[in-house]
């Protein structure tokens, strides 16, 4: 008896240990900040005048998908969303123009431009057609792809952010939270330099519905990434393309609504609702999702509510493209 209690209180030792261990692991991955998985291959796709950082991973003959980030993030916000995806599509990552760890050109912040960064991508990748999702400032991109390329999306996913110049967008520039929208030029650029993380908490914060959940590994990461030499000058001109931004919009709307199936996802304690009403001036087959208790930052406030969202999409035999709608090429 006595050494089967002792063998009984090995086991659970090392039980103990290996707990402890798995818990020092998690704790680490957690400290380093958000990533996509360790599986996904990066390169660098030269294209439409500048150089896309991309990573891509999961089943290569899968459906393919494509995540566009938005600002104060970059491609590693889609990390939760991205796992999920893997096992059943090939997954496509971009850092968007300026952003992250892809060029910094002078230029080309316009949407419609940045749309022609994503067909690159897609056309380097071999892929033809792909589901598109996309929050913020990679709304206003992949809006811009959508309208260009609509054949090419099955598709769209938008998250939590108004499109220049469609819907409401006049009164949506009322809001006091948007100053951001008319700050940039050289002198705010100096304002800002060396204090990256301080410019940036303010919007973690301000759009939260908490801003705790916003986690401080995750600031740091985002504040490294957009205190390289070039990124504040790209995120403010993110911003400064947006009257150009507004007249492209209003051009591709006089071309028709978008046909494909797309789904507006807003944060109940941010665009909410709006988000619907805003695509419905947009596409003419939408959807609504309001995710609760969260603001702006859908994959950091709330990540499992919104990648379930994302999936039961997908996942919807009612959204699936016809005969010949393969998103992979």
């Amino acid at each position: 008896m006595q050494a089967i209690a002792h063998r009984n209180r090995t086991v659970i030792a090392r039980m103990i240990v290996a707990a402890l261990g798995l818990l020092g692991l998690a704790s680490a991955a957690a400290a380093q900040g958000p990533s996509l998985p360790a599986s996904f291959q990066a390169r660098e796709i030269a294209t439409n005048g500048t150089t896309i950082h991309v990573r891509s991973g999961g089943l290569k003959n899968g459906p393919a998908v494509i995540l566009l980030h938005g600002y104060g993030e970059t491609g590693d916000m889609w990390g939760p969303l991205a796992i999920n995806l893997a096992r059943d599509h090939f997954v496509i990552v971009p850092d968007l123009r300026g952003l992250g760890h892809s060029a910094k050109p002078a230029g080309g912040y316009d949407k419609k431009t940045q749309a022609g960064d994503v067909a690159g991508v897609l056309d380097a990748l071999h892929v033809q057609r792909a589901d598109l999702v996309t929050p913020d400032i990679g709304n206003m991109v992949g809006y811009a792809f959508a309208a260009q390329n609509p054949a090419r999306v099955t598709r769209f996913i938008l998250l939590d952010a108004p499109l220049p110049g469609v819907g409401p967008w006049e009164e949506i520039l009322k809001n006091p939270l948007l100053w951001h929208f008319r700050f940039g030029g050289p002198d705010m650029e100096r304002l800002v330099k060396g204090r990256e993380r301080i410019y940036l908490d303010r919007f973690w914060n301000e759009f939260s519905a908490s801003p705790k959940r916003f986690s401080e590994a995750a600031r740091v990461h985002y504040a490294r990434l957009y205190a390289l030499p070039g990124a504040m000058h790209a995120g403010f001109s993110q911003f400064a393309a947006f009257d150009q931004d507004a007249a492209d919009n209003q051009s591709f709307l006089a071309r028709g609504k978008l046909a494909m199936p797309v789904l507006a996802i807003g944060g109940a304690k941010s665009f909410g609702p709006m988000m619907s009403t805003v695509m419905r001036f947009a596409a003419s087959n939408v959807t609504q999702v309001v995710i609760p208790n969260s603001g702006h930052w859908l994959m950091e406030e709330q990540p499992a509510a919104t990648v379930a969202a994302i999936r039961a999409f997908l996942d919807d035999p009612a959204t699936a493209p016809g005969p010949g709608g393969s998103a992979d090429g």
